[in-house]
């Protein structure tokens, strides 16, 4: 028995969209993270760019459990000393560019390294439910039904 490596005429890339509204952030990112990778398809090889082109849509309207809207906190460093920084979930969220939340999370889900680097570029996300992506004919992904917990009314 052979084992299968995939080589670049091997991979198929689809287009998905998933509408993030109501849906528990932690949830939805892993769920995008094996997406982008490729690890829903048989054919999974790890050191190809095998994953689909997923767009996420009301990246603005996305979810938290528990108290994590005013506890979580994303860091960042000024570069002078003593000039750590940061902002709540709720800030980000609220503020000009509430995708990033959601980005981050996909990010810090995927392995480090030049090959996640390359995989997040086939992110797409937008706070709201305009997309520029018609001509792809891309596929709802529809991840309310696939486990109750997967979404949270607010």
């Amino acid at each position: 028995m052979k084992t299968f490596t995939a080589t670049p005429a091997d991979i198929d890339k689809k287009w998905i969209l998933i509408d993030a509204e109501g849906i528990v952030l932690g949830r939805l990112a892993t769920i995008v993270a094996m997406r982008l990778r490729g690890k829903h398809k048989p054919s999974f090889t790890p050191h190809m760019d095998m994953g689909d082109n997923v767009i996420i849509i009301n990246a603005e309207k996305v979810q938290m459990t528990g108290k994590k809207r005013d506890d979580k906190r994303y860091y960042w460093h000024t570069g002078h000393p003593g000039g750590i920084k940061h902002r709540t979930a709720r800030q980000v969220l609220e503020g000009a560019h509430p995708e990033r939340v959601v980005e981050k999370a996909v990010q810090r889900m995927l392995p480090g390294g030049k090959l996640s680097r390359q995989q997040m570029t086939n992110l797409r996300i937008y706070a709201g439910a305009a997309h520029p992506h018609e001509a792809q004919q891309p596929a709802v992904l529809d991840l309310k039904p696939l486990n109750p917990k997967n979404t949270r009314s607010a």
